[in-house]
């Protein structure tokens, strides 16, 4: 995860250094901006955030970062962007491809995406299934709440109960996508280049994931990928 962050931290900084604005997609109270954008030189101006938690917003302290929800269509101007940016955000989203499409749409031509997601698609995945087991890297939402909710679920709210098979109750995982599958798409969309970079091939040995990571990339746990407009 580290390693995959980095990535994308170092790719969303090349592309800021000559000028543009950025948006984050889950922005929280504004730590891309704090601990990685910031210190790179980029203005505080120039950056723009949305987050769905109201009590986080509160939190942002002077920085642009809008109270919203991902599964709705981005409160943007078309082509507003250099860069968007969604780091471990697509995976918890109701309507990810709905998603990615207001990411096309709210970035300038020339504009990249910038996502880091897991990968469905894995080896340990599936050595899961073929145990028997669940291959879902997190709990699945607790469909009571599901029905009852008027409004689009959202994945993190502290009014859902918990699951009782779950480690990570609070940071439900709806869908995820395969590396390849995820590339097709955002190629549908119109993204005229697309990257994708794997991160992490278990069950291998740590030092030799490295090059195993770019000879096989497919099958890698966490994926980044950069699509440019």
């Amino acid at each position: 995860m580290r390693e995959a962050y980095g990535r994308a931290h170092v790719e969303a900084i090349n592309v800021l250094q000559n000028g543009g604005d950025v948006l984050d997609c889950g922005a929280g109270a504004g730590h891309l901006y704090r601990e990685t954008l910031g210190p790179a030189g980029i203005g505080a101006d120039r950056y723009h955030g949305i987050e769905w938690h109201a009590e986080t917003v509160a939190q942002a302290g002077g920085l642009d970062i809008r109270h919203g929800d991902l599964n709705r269509p981005l409160p943007f101007a078309t082509e507003n962007f250099r860069c968007v940016i969604g780091l471990s955000v697509l995976e918890h989203l109701l309507k990810p491809c709905a998603f990615l499409r207001q990411c096309h749409r709210v970035l300038e031509p020339g504009g990249t995406l910038i996502i880091l997601t897991p990968n469905i698609s894995t080896y340990f995945t599936a050595a899961l299934i073929l145990a028997g087991r669940m291959p879902s890297s997190g709990p699945t939402p607790d469909s009571a709440q599901l029905i009852k909710s008027e409004e689009l679920f959202r994945v993190s709210g502290l009014e859902f109960t918990q699951d009782d098979d779950t480690d990570t109750p609070q940071h439900r995982h709806l869908v995820i996508f395969s590396f390849l599958v995820l590339r097709r798409y955002l190629r549908m969309l119109g993204f005229r280049s697309v990257r994708g970079y794997g991160f992490g091939l278990y069950p291998f040995w740590n030092g030799i994931q490295p090059v195993l990571e770019k000879l096989d990339p497919y099958h890698c746990h966490q994926m980044v990928f950069l699509a440019i407009k």
